[in-house]
């Protein structure tokens, strides 16, 4: 019998934590313990059975269901091949334990691969925000423009409108990018007749970086499609300033923030109990209420209670902390992507990267005889991942094939379509997992007798089965911690907005 120790686990014919996963049974059983089984309901899910085998039957609650085929020897070989990406109970607790390690090592600025940045956000809407207020939402490959009023903390008006980032502006010179984005706010104010107001502008930036107050920070790395050069140790909120006044624009840029920061305020604005942020779209990431004391401060800070810190998880286990849960798969679709090793942990569950894992594992599948074909580069995305999950539910597979047949280019028959379905679910299944351990780290941090947890993105909200997989996983992972998850809206935009009206107040108040 083969005996392997892991990041200090010992597992006896064990694949990611769990036995070998085939047809619904388990081939060895996880050593070590749980944290206890839980009797009854948490958050209206059932969190396991008190019984001899309550550490067996809890850890395999997360286990996706075995590949179901009428040729049940090659259901057995792809749920083989797959197994790596098959997580358990007891892989993810400790993948949770790492993940608090990381924080914990974050805040006191010791070596980590969690950013925890101090947003200089110290408290939340309280229903008193007035004004109007421009926002500006940079993040992918379409940037808006946005002009918000708000009266008692509620919003009464938004003008939107959309510009196009092209491919030589996301990856030439920083320069360029803020002035075009410079000439976007000139023509939307045109536009709006409003080029000669004088306006506040909360400035969306949904990129790492180091803030150094709440409407100042430098960009720490690019993500996503975007590789300016020339940005190393770049204000970018003062070098758009500076791009805004050299149009005769008054406009002061009042805030700087991320895209997750702005879904926690624009949530909080409609939930008082959101304490909790998270984006599951094209990246992820994820932002909480901290103790201030807890955090690393640039100025003085006696009246901030607690304040927002920006998690940047997408690079959780760029150092190899996680290398235990990365597959060749994983490896290969890394690889192929613009920024290689970094932000590592957001390529398992973001939704740009959720395509390519899947091609990369049905290609994985035909190179051993257990699929037609590999799929074309960037034949599959994420909508397929969706499209697949959503056939998989009704028991329906014709679309799967015809999508499987464009993207391989050789005949697709039901079998194959099914293990594509197979396929989409285990990759599904295992980013719920892990953005429910953040989650989950995050509630038992903050011990709230409630707390909702404000989420946007778009894989968040097309996603058939990502939300009921969530709420099931965080109340295994984080029993006794009563939450909710939340769909937010605009939290970029509207929370721009809102984030500004908070620092306007924060600025009355001030001496």
């Amino acid at each position: 019998m083969l005996t392997t120790v892991e990041n200090g686990h010992s597992m006896d014919s064990c694949v990611n934590g769990h036995g070998i996963y085939m047809n619904g049974t388990t081939n060895g059983i996880t050593n070590g313990t749980t944290n206890g089984i839980i009797n009854g309901t948490t958050n209206g899910t059932t969190n396991g059975t008190n019984d001899t085998n309550g550490t067996l039957i809890w850890d395999e609650q997360f286990l996706p269901p075995p590949l179901q085929l009428d040729d049940k020897a090659l259901a057995i070989k792809v749920d083989y091949r797959l197994s790596g990406l098959m997580l358990c109970g007891s892989t993810l607790r400790h993948v949770g334990e790492i993940f608090l390690r990381e924080i914990e090592n974050g805040l006191a600025e010791r070596a980590s691969s969690l950013q925890m940045e101090n947003t200089y956000i110290p408290e939340l809407p309280d229903g008193t925000e007035e004004g109007v207020f421009l926002a500006l939402d940079l993040g992918g490959t379409n940037f808006r423009v946005l002009l918000l009023e708000l009266q008692a903390g509620q919003l009464v008006r938004e003008d939107v409108k959309q510009y196009h980032i092209s491919d030589a502006l996301r990856l030439g010179p920083g320069e360029d990018l803020f002035n075009f984005l410079a000439d976007c706010v000139l023509d939307f104010l045109q536009s709006e007749g409003m080029e000669d107001d004088e306006l506040s502008l909360g400035f969306t930036f949904s990129f790492p970086m180091r803030h150094h107050s709440i409407s100042s920070g430098e960009l720490i790395t690019w993500t996503k499609s975007f590789k300016c050069g020339g940005m190393s140790g770049v204000n970018v909120a003062g070098l758009l300033q500076r791009c805004l006044r050299a149009r005769g624009l008054r406009v002061t840029v009042q805030v700087l923030l991320n895209d997750t920061t702005g879904t926690l305020v624009a949530g909080a604005q409609a939930d008082p109990d959101v304490a909790i942020g998270v984006i599951l779209g094209t990246g992820s990431n994820g932002c909480y209420m901290e103790r201030a004391e807890r955090v690393h401060w640039e100025g003085p800070h006696k009246r901030a209670r607690d304040v927002c810190v920006d998690v940047e998880w997408g690079a959780f286990g760029d150092n190899g902390c996680l290398d235990f849960i990365r597959t060749e798969f994983d490896k290969e679709v890394d690889d192929n992507s613009l920024l290689a090793t970094s932000f590592t942990f957001e390529k398992y569950i973001g939704g740009k990267y959720l395509g390519e894992l899947l091609s990369a594992v049905l290609g994985g599948l035909a190179r051993d005889g257990l699929f037609p074909a590999p799929p074309a580069r960037a034949s599959l995305l994420s909508a397929h991942v969706s499209q697949f999950e959503e056939e998989n539910i009704s028991g329906a597979w014709e679309r799967t094939a015809e999508a499987l047949h464009d993207a391989c280019g050789a005949p697709v028959g039901r079998t194959d379509a099914l293990i594509a379905q197979h396929v989409a679910r285990v990759i599904s299944n295992r980013a719920a997992q892990l953005v429910s351990v953040c989650i989950a780290t995050l509630l038992r941090r903050m011990s709230r007798p409630h707390v909702a947890v404000a989420v946007d993105g778009s894989v968040f909200k097309r996603h058939p089965r990502i939300r009921s997989l969530m709420d099931k996983y965080i109340a295994l992972l984080a029993p006794h911690h009563r939450f909710t998850l939340k769909g937010a809206e605009d939290g970029s935009g509207k929370g721009s907005a809102l984030t500004a009206a908070i620092a306007a107040r924060l600025a009355a108040r001030s001496p």
